[in-house]
């Protein structure tokens, strides 16, 4: 994909296919009724893990790059992953605010020439109880609620990630604000279906 041309309307699904190293996710248009449309995007990543670099294709059968997801160490300094489109220029970033994450998990989304949206799981409990089962040796054993994030710039919704109760496999993308990059919002749905939901 060069240009976002191809990804209309601001809702999509991303879903997970885990196997025991590697997580497969499938980002499909959604459809009116609720049901995935046509594949925009697929991933192959490390379990639990978005590595040092991720690479999106247009579909599973890893012909055509779309764009990339690198740590933000491979080419510069800071915390956090940066996206890349198949150009190689910088479609934005996203990290998470480890000390804000303490208490509730905190995202930031940054595209340039945009403000920055900080994403927040809508749901203190789930929050709480998500941190206290980090402590717990239960590695194998997923964390079966689903979480809800809201992303915002100065009160104003940018988009919102969901993870549908009792759909593992399953996350929603509302895109709200204009001229967010898909691609940005679809890698950062990613990041945390993979981080997020362990």
């Amino acid at each position: 994909m060069d240009s976002t041309g191809q990804w209309t309307g601001g809702r999509f699904t991303v879903r997970r296919e885990t196997a025991l190293k590697a997580g497969r996710h499938t980002v499909s248009a959604s459809l009116p009724d609720g049901s995935d449309g046509g594949v925009l995007a697929f991933a192959e990543l490390k379990r639990s893990s978005l590595g040092e670099t991720t690479t999106f294709y247009a579909d599973a059968s890893r012909t055509r790059v779309l764009f990339t997801v690198e740590e933000r160490g491979r080419r510069g300094a800071g915390g956090g992953h940066d996206v890349w489109d198949v150009e190689g220029d910088l479609i934005g970033g996203f990290e998470e605010k480890a000390v804000a994450s303490l208490r509730r998990p905190t995202w930031v989304l940054d595209q340039p020439g945009s403000p920055e949206a900080v994403g927040r799981e809508r749901n203190r409990f789930v929050a709480v109880l998500r941190r206290v089962r980090a402590f717990l040796p239960l590695d194998l054993v997923p964390f079966l609620w689903p979480y809800h994030f809201d992303f915002e710039t100065d009160g104003r919704p940018v988009m919102t990630v969901g993870k549908e109760f009792g759909r593992r496999d399953r996350s929603v993308v509302d895109m709200t604000a204009p001229g967010l990059d898909p691609r940005l919002a679809i890698a950062q749905a990613v990041a945390l279906d993979t981080l997020q939901d362990r």
